[in-house]
């Protein structure tokens, strides 16, 4: 299966990447925080103001979300479309 389609029991970490003061990231880390309590999936928050490599590569398409270091979405973030790619 690609790798946006990983179950919950494989999938090892979400990754919020965000920047300070961006309400899509605020909107994106309520959706993120839900599916995976819900789903018992660990996430984590990386800000792109303090990553060189991070700003470089996703800097457009704040916030993004990773799943296992390859990326799931940008912008705005589905609840039943990361919820089917973990679970």
């Amino acid at each position: 299966m690609p790798p946006l389609f990983r179950r919950a029991s494989r999938a090892s970490l979400v990754t919020l990447v965000r920047k300070p003061g961006c309400h899509l990231c605020d909107d994106a880390e309520a959706v993120v925080a839900k599916v995976c309590a819900d789903l018992g999936v660990p996430w984590e928050q990386k800000d792109i103001t303090q990553d060189e490599d991070l700003n470089r590569r996703y800097w457009e398409q704040i916030p993004v979300v990773l799943i296992d270091g390859e990326q799931h979405t940008f912008w705005r973030v589905n609840e039943d479309r990361l919820r089917k790619a973990l679970g």
